[in-house]
Parts: C-alpha cells; sequence; structure tokens
C-alpha cells in the first residue's frame, strides 16, 4: 500500500486544480490557506478540507507537504517557513524573487533534508516530455543551440480580472521576470545550467522580452516572452548530430507534433532524414485526461509525490528551481543596462555562492 500524502495548499485556485489529480497521484488536500476569506470557504472543495486564514496557524496542521500559490514574489519566505516546519515543499513557478533569497532557499534545503520542487508544469507536455526523450537517446548529440517561446498576449478585458487591484504583482512585474515557461523545458531536455544572461526589451510598450543565455558546455539559449502580439508556445533544440522542435501551428500548444531533422551527412543513428509525429505521453502512468496546461498540472503533482515516497529530490529540484528564476532577475538587470551581460551565480558552489549572499537588491516600482 503505498502511503496517501497530506497536503496543504496556499492559493484557493490551485487547490481546485489539485483535487482534479490528487486520486491519481495518491495525495489528498487537507488544509486550505488563502487570505480572501469571502472565497475560503467555497463549496467547491469538501468541508472535510481545513480552512485557514492565517499562514502560520496553517503550518500547523498535520500534513506531509506544502503547496505554495501564493503572489509570485512571497515564494521563497513562505517556502523556507514550511521547510522548517517539517514540510515538503512545491512552490509554483518561481523559486525566488531575489538571488539573496535563492540562496537561503537552497540552504533551508540542505539543512532539512527535505523534498522540495519547483512546479514548472511546460516542461511536462507530451510534446516537451518527448523532445527530452530523444535528447537522452543520443540521437541529437550534444546542445549546442536552442530556442523556447512563451508569449502570452490578452486583452485588456481578458487580463483586467488578474490584476484585481494597482498593487498586485502582475502590474509591476519586470520584463523577463517570468521566464521559466520559455527556459524550463529547455533546461529540463538538456540538463544544462545557465552562466550568464543578456536581455532585451522589445518594443516600449506590451512587456514583450527577448535574452540570450550561455548555458553550460558552451550551449545558447534565445528566450521570448511577454504579451506582445502572436501567440508563441514552442521550443526547438539544435545539436551536434540533429535537431527537434515542437510544431508550430493553430492552437495553444500547436497540433502537439515532434519534428526530427538531420543532415545526410550527420546521421549517425541512420534515421530518416525527415519526420514529424504525435508522441505519447508515457504510458505506464495513469493521468486524467483534462489535466490543465498540456498535461503538465498533473505530472508535476505526480512527481513531487513520487519524490516524497522516494526521498530523492525530482528533476525541479531546489538548485535548478532557483537557477531559472534568477535568469529572470538577470534578465531584468541587464533590459535596464543596455543589455549588458549578467553573471550567473553557481547555487550548487556553496563557496561561489558566498558573494552574492548580501544580493538583495530591490525592484519594486
Amino acid at each position: 500500500m503505498i502511503k496517501e500524502i497530506k497536503v496543504g495548499i496556499i492559493g484557493l485556485f490551485r487547490g481546485m486544480s489539485f483535487v482534479g489529480n490528487a486520486k491519481h497521484t495518491g495525495m489528498k488536500l487537507v488544509a486550505l490557506c488563502d487570505s480572501w476569506e469571502e472565497r475560503l470557504h467555497t463549496d467547491e472543495i469538501s468541508s472535510d478540507v481545513a480552512r485557514y486564514s492565517d499562514y502560520g496557524e496553517f503550518l500547523n496542521h498535520d500534513m506531509d507537504a506544502v503547496i505554495l500559490a501564493n503572489y509570485f514574489h512571497e515564494h521563497a519566505p513562505f517556502a523556507i517557513k514550511a521547510l522548517k516546519k517539517g514540510k515538503h515543499v512545491m512552490s509554483e513557478c518561481n523559486s525566488n524573487f531575489t538571488i539573496a533569497e535563492g540562496i537561503e532557499l537552497c540552504e533551508a534545503v540542505e539543512d532539512t533534508g527535505l523534498i522540495y520542487m519547483l512546479a514548472e508544469n511546460y516542461p511536462y507536455t507530451k510534446v516537451n516530455q518527448e523532445l527530452k526523450k530523444l535528447y537522452l537517446s543520443g540521437e541529437l548529440g550534444k546542445a549546442v543551440y536552442a530556442e523556447g517561446e512563451y508569449n502570452h498576449p490578452m486583452s485588456e478585458e481578458e487580463y483586467a480580472p488578474y490584476i484585481p487591484s494597482p498593487d498586485h504583482w502582475r502590474a509591476w512585474l519586470p520584463r523577463g521576470y517570468y521566464c521559466t515557461h520559455a527556459l524550463a523545458p529547455l533546461m529540463f531536455i538538456t540538463d544544462l545550467m545557465p552562466k550568464i544572461v543578456t536581455g532585451f526589451a522589445a518594443g516600449e510598450t506590451g512587456g514583450g522580452w527577448a535574452g540570450m543565455v550561455q548555458m553550460e558546455e558552451g550551449a545558447v539559449f534565445r528566450l521570448i516572452g511577454g504579451g506582445m502580439p502572436g501567440h508563441s508556445c514552442f521550443y526547438r533544440i539544435h545539436g551536434t548530430k540533429g535537431a527537434a522542435e515542437s510544431v508550430h501551428g493553430p492552437g495553444y500548444f500547436g497540433p502537439e507534433q515532434v519534428r526530427v531533422w538531420h543532415e545526410h551527412w550527420n546521421n549517425p543513428f541512420d534515421s530518416p532524414l525527415e519526420r514529424a509525429y504525435v508522441p505519447d505521453f508515457p504510458t505506464d502512468v495513469a493521468m486524467p485526461a483534462d489535466a490543465g496546461h498540456g498535461g503538465g498540472d498533473f505530472w508535476v503533482d505526480y512527481h513531487f509525490a513520487q519524490a516524497i515516497r522516494t526521498g530523492t529530490q525530482p528533476f525541479l529540484d531546489v538548485y535548478r528551481g532557483v537557477a531559472m528564476s534568477t535568469v529572470g532577475i538577470l534578465l531584468d538587470r541587464s533590459i535596464k543596462s543596455g543589455g549588458m551581460p549578467q553573471e550567473m551565480p553557481d547555487f550548487r558552489d556553496k563557496t561561489a555562492r558566498e558573494k552574492f549572499r548580501s544580493d538583495n537588491k530591490p525592484i519594486w516600482p
């Protein structure tokens, strides 16, 4: 019998999403925390789930893990408090808001030995899981160049409900800070870490941005994001033996096809020179058919549960989570400096990260 994992969630709407995946992952929602008391007692979630408006009281609840879906700039302090209370932590798509916070979060995980996972769901679409499988097979060779695009335009009417007040984080977040949907799939596929970051603003309005990131082993990743007209959510890898990409097309994720191609003079696997196909999700796991974000919402919950059961940190561990979140910080700094390259801390190296310990520069408007 697999132990049922008791989970508490801060953030009402993430709680409603989690309930749909829970029976497939062996986790159970036991507590919910939200400052929106009017909605906290919704009947959309079972009355058996405890409700809290105070985070400290919430952490005293009998549970194994906490999922953080609070405001974008608050994740690291809330994660550290949960770890120190003996709870495993999964944080939505940003681990830290400053570099100093990132170092403190790494140390909290190291000190407690508990599981930490970044709930970045875009690596877990069927196409991106297939691209990782291809990369691990060796068919593409070593990554030389890659592209990650997450550009999500919305009309003012569509976007307005996401900004309930002028001081809400979505109203002032700097360009580039929300970069993980563009970067995370590429790091997931290649397992390369960022070293140097350069960023540029795209246009005077609209929040668009572009970045070039020098990765380990000399690879270069080109990223774009923001709310520019022209929705784009696609990924491409060029390796020493071939290339692969998610196929562009109509809809949020396009036709969900993978395209792979090789040069006739550099095809050591004797593969077809070009092919395109619709991949499957891993077939040894039962997942709900309606899992959101191309299935990614289910897979982050699944891998978090597996990490807790095995005691093994997940792929999207604290070091990768803090690194990709810090790329956003450095994109903003590079943009504001006219494109000057920014040095990336090595968060796995305790000595190397020491010089960044006091890097708590505010970016508030």
